[in-house]
């Protein structure tokens, strides 16, 4: 993997995470929290394991640490408290991957998981990781999203890719 790849798998990663904050938003605080047949139990659950991942993965892999558990969702009452954390992430994460080199990215990181096993993984392997794992999670609060009426539209990564082209095209 090298490094324009990885700054574009995350540019990827941050548009659709946009399109689904775009719609949370519009949710009312009673959408927001509303138990639903997902894995993290909500809407809330969801966005705050999609964040807490993300952070948790990068303060392994920039800064050694390896926190013991993932952040809880009761923290993030409103969409407006989880909201300031998650471009405070983001921003965090693209200034991390902005400084690494491609030898960086071979680099192994051995880092503590919540359950307490020792474990190590390549640096582009973890980081490919946080990009699919938010997928997976980004296709769960879309389905909410669009059950209460906010759909946040196509994340395919090739709508992306096309909404970058000056003709922005449409796959067929």
């Amino acid at each position: 993997m090298n490094t324009d790849h990885l700054l574009m798998l995350f540019d990827y990663n941050y548009w659709a995470n946009g399109r689904i904050l775009e719609q949370t938003a519009k949710v009312s605080p009673e959408q927001y929290t509303a138990p639903a047949s997902v894995p993290f139990g909500s809407l809330r659950g969801t966005l705050v394991h999609l964040l807490s991942a993300e952070r948790t993965w990068r303060m392994r892999c920039q800064e050694g640490i390896s926190p013991s558990a993932m952040l809880s969702e009761t923290g993030y009452a409103t969409f407006d408290q989880l909201i300031s954390l998650w471009r405070e992430e983001e921003s965090a994460m693209r200034a991390y991957i902005r400084t690494l080199s491609e030898a960086d990215l071979e680099k192994p990181i051995r880092y503590t998981n919540t359950k307490g096993a020792t474990l190590e993984v390549r640096l582009s392997h973890i980081l490919t990781h946080v990009v699919n794992h938010g997928t997976q999670h980004r296709s769960e609060a879309a389905i909410l999203l669009t059950d209460f009426g906010h759909s946040p539209g196509d994340l395919d990564f090739i709508y992306f890719s096309l909404a970058q082209q000056p003709t922005g095209a449409r796959p067929s």
